[in-house]
């Protein structure tokens, strides 16, 4: 265990939702959801005034609109959130050789592998100070976005710290201070206690970590196995080892799968996808993984590849959480303009993949032992008909994309339908601007995205959790 404050944990704040405030001026300050924008999508990310009102990540896009109805709806833009994040990576490794991404707006720092000069001591007063800096540093290089940061003498206890002053602040725990932080604490702030290992524990009478604290790792291991029980008592007192990692090897864990006929059927796929995700779950459990950001790939009859993804807020093992994020990615895929009919012209290969891999899952470790049935709604749910994907836009336009007008310049798309699109025209540098609407062939009107180095790996989807495996994942 390290001595002082040297693993600093910087999370973006609402990463998604606060690009789109900051490039769209009309947006700052409302309610923004970003995400799959049909009717079986997922919220990807929430704005924190639209966390007011109960939305947040992993919802069902239906459910965020109940509860949020007046809040921007937009389908995402990964061209603008790889730029920002390769901002902040940059910004992060002249601070240390020694970065560790773990998605797009998320790393770990060592602080004790800078050779700043403003790090020639450790000590709190110093590392605060620059903390401070970096955070400065960052939001000039990302033209405002904010960040959380956590400070402390582990990985474990820096990404603690990085949750405690949300959103823009800034923890540093000092040395010796750890297991006094922590005892308050319930239990679920330790990676890998979700609502089932709570309540387990809760069975036992423990709900915080100083109850935690009292138990002997022989009866954790006892309750939530070897492996687990073990982890929960080294955490549950501030211990971890874990090294900060640079340029963490891309990896990912997959499943496809090349059939004798194309398929056609969309129920059919669906349920082919769903047993893929029990299988990619299952080779996650066996290699102690979990993962943030779940794929699906499709190949069609004309050996045309494409892809969707989303970025879960947390790394998942669960093969009920991953099924549900690739139905509703293959929703996506089913309503879009061009893939939809592709789709039903027949499908060749079907893959499910999770990358952006963690050695600790945040999701419920025993999620799937809680109960030996599935839930009312889960049975439903199986027991249903795939329902008929929504009607593909005739515009593929899609909310908050960007675009382009030969007479009126830059603008997004605040919503389209019924042969019309409407634009909002303002850009990060202007204040908020005029609402205009086209007929959706106005050859005047046109998509706009940055050309760059990864435009013939980009697929030209609107889903922003796509993070590049390589990179911060």
């Amino acid at each position: 265990m390290r001595g002082e404050p040297s693993v600093l944990h910087l999370d973006l704040d609402a990463f998604f939702a606060a690009v789109e405030q900051r490039d769209k001026p009309s947006l700052r300050g409302r309610p923004v959801v970003v995400g799959g924008t049909g009717g079986r999508g997922v919220v990807s990310t929430a704005s924190y005034e639209a966390r007011r009102y109960g939305v947040r990540s992993a919802m069902s896009t239906r459910e965020a609109r109940a509860r949020c109805p007046h809040a921007a709806f937009l389908g995402g833009r990964f061209h603008a959130y790889r730029e920002a994040s390769r901002a902040v990576m940059a910004v992060l490794r002249e601070a240390s050789p020694l970065v560790e991404p773990l998605s797009l707006d998320e790393a770990f720092v060592d602080l004790a592998a800078s050779e700043d000069p403003a790090l020639a001591s450790l000590e709190v007063a110093a590392v605060t100070e620059y903390a401070e800096l970096l955070r400065a540093r960052v939001a000039e290089a990302t033209d405002g976005l904010t960040c959380s940061v956590g400070v402390a003498t582990s990985k474990f206890m820096a990404k603690v710290a990085s949750d405690l002053d949300k959103p823009d602040g800034l923890v540093v725990v000092s040395p010796g201070t750890e297991r006094e932080l922590l005892r308050p604490m319930s239990v679920t702030v330790i990676p890998g206690v979700g609502p089932a290992t709570a309540e387990r524990l809760r069975r036992v009478g423990v709900q915080t970590v100083a109850q935690l604290e009292e138990i002997s790792e022989e009866e954790l291991v006892r309750l939530v196995g070897t492996a687990h029980g073990t982890s929960l008592f080294h955490l549950a007192r501030a211990q971890d080892d874990r090294a900060v990692v640079a340029e963490r090897e891309a990896k990912s864990v997959s499943v496809e799968g090349t059939y004798d006929s194309d398929l056609s059927d969309l129920r059919l796929m669906e349920h082919l996808l769903v047993r893929q995700s029990a299988e990619v779950a299952t080779r996650l459990g066996k290699a102690g993984l979990s993962g943030r950001t779940i794929s699906i790939k499709v190949r069609l009859h004309d050996f045309t590849t494409t892809s969707r993804s989303s970025t879960l807020p947390s790394p998942t093992d669960d093969p009920a959480v991953i099924a549900r994020v690739v139905r509703a990615l293959l929703a996506e895929l089913a309503a879009g303009v061009d893939t939809g009919p592709a789709l039903r012209a027949g499908v060749r290969l079907l893959g499910v993949g999770v990358s952006g891999l963690a050695d600790w899952v945040q999701d419920d470790l025993f999620a799937g032992l809680a109960e030996d049935d599935p839930t009312e709604e889960d049975a439903a749910a199986d027991a249903a008909p795939l329902p008929e994907p929504p009607r593909a836009r005739a515009t593929g336009w899609s909310p908050g994309a960007d675009v382009v007008h030969d007479e009126h310049g830059r603008g997004w798309v605040w919503g389209s339908g019924r042969g019309v699109v409407t634009v909002r025209f303002e850009t990060r540098e202007s204040p908020a601007g005029p609402v205009r609407s086209f007929s959706v062939d106005d050859p005047a009107l046109h998509r706009w995205q940055p050309v760059t180095e990864d435009d013939e790996t980009d697929d030209g989807g609107s889903d922003p959790g796509a993070p590049e495996v390589s990179g911060p994942g």
